[in-house]
């Protein structure tokens, strides 16, 4: 098969992107040049992604592709996917965790493919437990080892993406509350969110002007059983995203496109504009 353009592969395979290319119905070049391994009653935009897809899974490896497995085989394939929920680029104090999912627990699962360095995978797990008790690191076979290494006196678990395609969880992850912060908690809600578990717990919220009303808050915050704070920031952040029983991502989206499709807030639940692109001919 061709060698594609892995920068081409890196802008396309982003959610703003995808948005972009889905409402206004252009096909880049990099998925014409699919055309000459599909058959031509089978050419379709749809089946030249997952071309490309395929490319990837057997030479490049990256963020999306990544995010995208983690979606379809630990969440789709081993959760509720509607009492389940997903996030992804959330940032706790320096770092931004890759993928989070957040069922009765919070897990975080931080990615490090073959193409990255593991400088900073220290202070990230260390950034992560601020916040969850719990953390993976999501890794390929050439960086396995070292990430074992890495980790040994860790309580973060280890998954492998083998040259098969598949997740196998390598070490489990234990519990750790050691790191929680009640600020570092408090700075991942939105201020919505936060008045809320003020006012579960306080039944009102601080009377001071504007300018110290934050400081206030967050002072009351640090005021709850961090345990107890855990729990509503999970139940907060997990709202977010939830998908409803009716929305049928994984009945109505290919594959390829899940992450996409369910980190897209121009079509989140509006899965027929994504379907009628996808099944568009590839003409030319």
């Amino acid at each position: 098969m061709e060698v594609f353009d892995t920068y081409m592969i890196n802008k396309m395979f982003t959610v703003p992107y995808l948005d972009k290319m889905i409402s206004g119905n252009s096909i880049p070049e990099l998925l014409h040049q699919c055309k000459r391994y599909i058959k031509t009653e089978e050419a379709t935009v749809g089946r030249a992604i997952s071309e490309i897809y395929h490319f990837m899974d057997g030479n490049y490896r990256n963020e999306y592709f990544y995010k995208n497995t983690i979606l379809n085989q630990l969440m789709i394939q081993k959760h509720d996917l509607y009492s389940t929920a997903a996030l992804t680029e959330l940032p706790i104090g320096e770092s931004k965790a890759d993928f989070i999912m957040i069922n009765g627990r919070g897990v975080v699962y931080e990615i490090k493919t073959d193409l990255d360095n593991l400088n900073r995978l220290e202070s990230q797990i260390h950034d992560y437990y601020k916040v969850f008790s719990y953390v993976c690191v999501v890794t390929g076979s050439k960086q396995l080892q070292h990430v074992k290494e890495c980790l040994k006196e860790s309580k973060a678990g280890i998954y492998e993406l083998t040259a098969k395609g598949k997740l196998i969880c390598r070490k489990q992850a234990l519990c750790n509350r050691q790191y929680l912060s009640h600020e570092a908690m408090f700075r991942v809600l939105r201020k919505g969110e936060f008045e809320s578990v003020l006012l579960k717990h306080y039944g009102k919220l601080p009377e001071v002007n504007s300018f110290l009303y934050y400081r206030e808050c967050q002072k009351w915050i640090e005021k709850i059983n961090i345990v107890t704070l855990q729990k509503d920031v999970m139940d907060c952040l997990k709202a977010r995203t939830l998908l409803l029983v009716g929305n049928k991502l994984d009945e109505l989206i290919p594959y390829e496109l899940r992450f996409y499709a369910y980190f897209s807030k121009k079509y989140k639940a509006k899965y027929e504009g994504i379907n009628t692109f996808c099944t568009e001919r590839m003409e030319g």
